[in-house]
């Protein structure tokens, strides 16, 4: 039977032709950056965003989210204390960023976390990264393979905290993309990033994220430096608005000084939340349309998507996005909730924001033998 390609363009409103230049960000002192709306899974401003970057420490957050991954499958517990190995203290001694554990000495895993997050202690990182992996190589291959599984693409990981290391590269996009699954996967471990200083063994050092002491909304997520990098910030903020919270990561690298980079990032996000509005197309599981269906129990199939549709555009011109249901016809049941049937492609103007994945919101069995019979016939004759 040939399938006919069936779209639903269902226009919210359009009154007149969307502008097609995006807004101009501000001039951002850095090698490479991006600004990302999380919210609406968008890019909204990027420069060399693919160029290859020394990620100096920054690294930690690839090596925090496989420290959350092993507490969340219970093979690492916040009140396990681990032996301070040579390898990690020594770690620790080839940088100024360090924590101040000493050999032989056991460390509560909760507190090196926030000594590898608010520190920004390489010694802390090596020590969790043994304890993972079993030594370091083998939590190095973790992160790459992790690196993979999120499908990037010029990462590669040589070492757990990222200090200088000939192949140890990655991009402001993916970095953006580590951080933004950081975010999503382990929403609750947000807290560590917006400490905003840690005691350990009598010594006081303060997160060097200067924007969690200017901005409210800003909670977190990391520094880094080296020569070769310049000085680094990955921030994010959530501030809220009338239409529901909004959250943006900047990713920025190559600044000129630790000031630099808080400057920087703020600029990003202020005008990030300036500049673009946030607009909520469709809420999660909400009914889109009850799509005609053969050969099921029922005459219809609802469909949605299973993530709230959320779009960033341009301020003021959030009332003229238009909608397209794309879906390959006909559907025959039987139907699993969740099947994918179509996509959902959100339009400013004739430009594509956004596809999303349409599916059924409600399981639907087949019809008996005479229903399933009499459809037969009936798409035979169309």
């Amino acid at each position: 039977m040939k399938r006919l390609l069936a779209t639903l363009a269902m226009a919210l409103v359009l009154p007149h032709t969307l502008a097609q230049t995006p807004p101009q960000p501000p001039e951002i002192a850095a090698k490479a950056y991006v600004l990302l709306d999380l919210s609406a899974d968008q890019v909204l401003a990027g420069r060399n965003p693919d160029a290859t970057v020394e990620p100096a420490s920054l690294t930690k957050l690839m090596t925090a989210y496989l420290v959350f991954q092993a507490l969340r499958d219970k093979k690492l517990s916040l009140d396990q204390e681990l032996t301070v190995s040579e390898r990690a203290w020594r770690t620790g001694m080839t940088d100024a960023s360090r924590m101040y554990i000493q050999v032989g000495n056991k460390v509560r895993v909760e507190d090196l976390i926030k000594g590898m997050i608010v520190q920004s202690g390489n010694d802390a990182t090596v020590l969790l990264a043994e304890a993972i992996g079993g030594s370091v190589e083998n939590f190095v291959a973790m992160m790459n393979r992790q690196a993979q599984a999120f499908g990037l693409k010029v990462s590669q990981f040589k070492n757990p905290e990222g200090l200088p290391a000939p192949g140890h590269v990655s991009t402001v996009r993916e970095l953006g993309t580590i951080a933004t699954r950081l975010l999503v996967d382990f929403p609750g471990d947000v807290r560590y990033y917006a400490i905003k200083e840690f005691t350990f063994n009598k010594i006081t050092q303060q997160n060097r994220n200067l924007l969690l002491w200017r901005d409210p909304s800003v909670d977190g997520l990391k520094t880094g430096y080296t020569d070769a990098a310049g000085y680094c910030l990955i921030a994010t903020a959530k501030r809220d608005f009338p239409n529901g919270p909004r959250r943006l990561i900047s990713v920025v690298v190559g600044a000129t000084s630790k000031e630099g980079r808080a400057v920087e990032s703020q600029k990003l996000l202020n005008w990030g939340y300036s500049a673009w509005d946030s607009v909520k197309v469709y809420d999660a599981r909400q009914v889109i349309t009850q799509a005609e269906l053969w050969k099921g129990a029922t005459a219809t199939a609802k469909l949605g998507t299973q993530s709230p549709v959320v779009i960033s555009v341009p301020r003021g011109e959030g009332a003229q996005l238009k909608t397209q249901l794309v879906r390959t016809d006909p559907l025959i049941a039987p139907l699993t909730k969740g099947q994918q049937v179509g996509t959902l492609k959100v339009l400013s103007g004739t430009r594509v924001v956004s596809e999303i994945p349409v599916t059924v919101l409600e399981a639907v069995e087949q019809a008996g033998m005479f229903g399933r019979a009499w459809d037969t016939l009936r798409l035979w004759m169309r």
